[in-house]
């Protein structure tokens, strides 16, 4: 059995993972964290977009020679150029919290009309194999040459996943539920935020859903075309 790093200590990541593997993976890999790897260092995340950061983070597992997984995602505005971005989760500076993120969204889109409030939600899921795998990742889903060399990684070892889900920024929170920008963000087909919906129901449509769908489909062929046995 081949274990799979996902590039995080956080519980509910790596049993998500191991339920969308599980169909027909079980008996070829196990998913585990850093921490049971022996990694307690911090990742360094100086990226320039998703791509390059979700790359970063799997490629640290990598370098220790095993097969690596991570995501890097966020809220992306039209009228703010894309901000917050890869910078999300600390948007409101040093010791930023989900409410204050908000506030400061909320500020910076402070009299804008509703048609220039659009947005979306982007996740990136990358897959990085060790130097000498016996995986190969098919040519089609490899990394761009860009990225190869941004990253510093071989394209052949090396595949991305985009997720995307357009909505629209409110002007006050609606919701209690979900996290981070949910309150904030509408999500038309719905008729409702992120915030107002089940998690199940946000999974059907959210950017990490569709990222993660297409993503495990994509690993799974991977280790069932050219596993080790």
């Amino acid at each position: 059995m081949t274990n799979i790093v996902l590039a995080s200590n956080n519980k509910k990541k790596i049993a998500e993972l191991e339920t969308l593997l599980a169909n027909t993976t079980s008996n070829l890999v196990k998913v585990v964290s850093l921490r049971d790897i022996g990694f307690t260092d911090d990742i360094i995340e100086d990226g320039n977009s998703f791509e390059e950061n979700s790359l970063i983070k799997a490629s640290t597992p990598a370098k220790l020679g095993y097969i690596g997984i991570a995501d890097d995602s966020g809220l992306a505005v039209d009228y703010l150029g894309g901000a917050p971005g890869i910078y999300s989760a600390r948007y409101s500076g040093e010791g930023a919290t989900d409410e204050s993120n908000r506030v400061k969204l909320l500020h910076a889109l402070e009299g804008v009309d509703e048609e220039d409030r659009g947005a979306k939600f982007v996740c990136v899921a990358a897959f990085v194999l060790p130097e000498g795998s016996a995986y190969t990742i098919p040519e089609e889903w490899r990394i761009s040459e860009e990225l190869s060399n941004k990253s510093g990684i071989p394209s052949e070892r090396a595949m991305v996943v985009r997720g995307e889900c357009k909505g629209i920024i409110l002007t006050e929170e609606h919701g209690n539920g979900g996290f981070g920008y949910d309150p904030l963000f509408y999500y038309p087909e719905f008729g409702e935020t992120f915030a107002e919906i089940s998690a199940e129901r946000k999974n059907l449509v959210s950017h990490r859903g569709n990222a993660m769908r297409e993503f495990t489909e994509k690993v799974k062929t991977i280790l069932q075309s050219n596993g080790e046995n």
